[in-house]
């Protein structure tokens, strides 16, 4: 299967505007249980006000945030498939550029120290591309996450050893989301990276951020691990964007790699209550979108 660098060009485009104004199901979903669940009143009356401006969006189709965040796009190949690397690269830059430009959109996107900004979203290494390759024939995932600033400046690394132990697993989450408090807009996605490298588990905390909820860790320990971190984060009372609550996070979630034998990196990293995402699979059949 042959995908045309013009196709690509065209999703990464439509992914962008979708992910910025459509809110994932499972997030509304995620809205209706804890409203179901919340016991103060003022975490209630903030929940509804969230749920109206959801609605608001959708309806008026404008975005859901302000904040175009930085562009990342995960792509996952399957085989059989046959791509110029290079060229995708640069249709998923002409795409953002586009959706950046013609739709239009704010560009959150500047110079690290010049801070520049070209009104694109793109510059050095940005979009963020992320490569994958899956067992799968003939098939093709491209998804889309702009990830917004708040959210991101929730995002911690420690590099724990052994002998901390699950203990000190646990300790570090905790912490990390006091010190997030209601900067991150709860309630929020936690996501959990465990092991590997300290750029491998920052990564695999986003990816966990950014995974559908309701969705579990492949991983045994990693999955009993989300049931116990989400129960100690939402008895912390930090509550809808900070002011108190139950509802501090709709979930914990974690994934983990395998690491080295003196060390145990663990790194947060925190999706919003405006947990965006978009997705779009191309087959010998076509192109489906979805999240």
């Amino acid at each position: 299967m042959r995908i045309a660098p013009e196709a690509i060009e065209e999703a990464a485009k439509l992914l962008y505007i979708r992910a910025l104004k459509i809110l994932p199901d499972d997030i509304k979903e995620g809205f209706s249980q804890l409203v179901s669940t919340e016991t103060d009143e003022t975490a209630q009356s903030i929940l509804a006000t969230m749920v109206e401006n959801i609605g608001v969006a959708e309806r008026t189709e404008n975005l859901l945030c302000q904040d175009t965040g930085i562009p990342i796009f995960n792509v996952e190949i399957g085989r059989n498939v046959e791509l110029d690397g290079w060229a995708l690269k640069q249709a998923i830059r002409r795409g953002t550029e586009r959706a950046t430009r013609e739709h239009p959109l704010r560009s959150s996107v500047v110079h690290p120290i010049t801070r520049q900004n070209e009104h694109t979203s793109c510059g050095a290494h940005v979009p963020v591309i992320n490569l994958d390759f899956v067992e799968e024939e003939r098939v093709l995932r491209l998804a889309m996450i702009p990830k917004g600033s708040g959210s991101e400046n929730g995002s911690f690394l420690q590099m724990l050893i052994p002998a901390d132990g699950l203990a000190g697993v646990k300790r570090f989450v905790i912490d990390a989301a006091m010190k997030a408090g209601g900067k991150v807009c709860p309630p929020t996605i936690m996501g959990i990276g465990i092991g590997g490298t300290s750029d491998l588990c920052m990564h695999l905390a986003k990816v966990a951020a950014t995974r559908p909820l309701g969705s579990r860790c492949a991983d045994e320990q990693g999955a009993a691990l989300e049931v116990s971190l989400a129960d100690a984060v939402n008895s912390l009372g930090i509550g809808p964007q900070g002011l108190g609550g139950d509802s501090t996070a709709f979930a914990v979630h974690v994934e983990v790699a395998a690491t080295h034998i003196t060390m145990n990196p663990v790194a947060v990293n925190i999706q919003c209550h405006s947990a965006r995402r978009a997705s779009a699979t191309f087959t010998p059949d076509g192109v489906s979108i979805g999240f």
